[in-house]
């Protein structure tokens, strides 16, 4: 009877803990590029995992998707800097092939996608309003100087 007691608990105990790393897997998987001569860029995730980071000692001219097709680019981005953070909530599901251009250099990385990104919005739904804020023009009101001279005065 406590062997059975015990597996039940074993069992139990597995089950809730592979529930709670089911909850806590990643929605996004990085596949860095190895290679001696991409060591100098810098290619990463951010702590929740929504954004790719990039920085690198050198200019970063362009970030851009390659597709299977080889058609239109999914992104295609002019960075022109040294470092560049880019919002992966943009990306569908799925494998994206991204090459980073460090002329006359082509780094290439795989970003893959497990679940969708949700879409944070910055400002709270009740703060944003329908109307126009200012609905009359301003209308400038000139004052005086603040010299303790007298206008009937001319000045030196």
């Amino acid at each position: 009877m406590k062997n059975i007691i015990r597996i039940c608990l074993v069992v139990i105990l597995v089950y809730l803990l592979n529930a709670t790393l089911y909850a806590q897997g990643h929605s996004v998987r990085l596949e860095k590029n190895r290679n001696i001569q991409a060591v100098g860029l810098i290619h990463k995730l951010n702590k929740t995992r929504d954004t790719l980071i990039l920085h690198s000692d050198k200019k970063i001219n362009y970030l851009y998707s390659v597709t299977k097709e080889g058609k239109a680019h999914e992104f295609d981005v002019y960075i022109d800097s040294t470092s560049f953070k880019f919002p992966l909530n943009k990306l569908k599901k799925g494998k994206h092939v991204i090459v980073a251009v460090q002329s006359p250099k082509r780094i290439v990385f795989v970003v893959r996608i497990l679940k969708e990104i949700p879409i944070l919005e910055l400002e709270p739904k009740s703060l944003i309003s329908k109307e126009p804020i200012l609905k009359e023009p301003v209308k400038v009101v000139s004052t005086q100087s603040t010299n303790h001279r007298s206008n009937n005065y001319p000045l030196k």
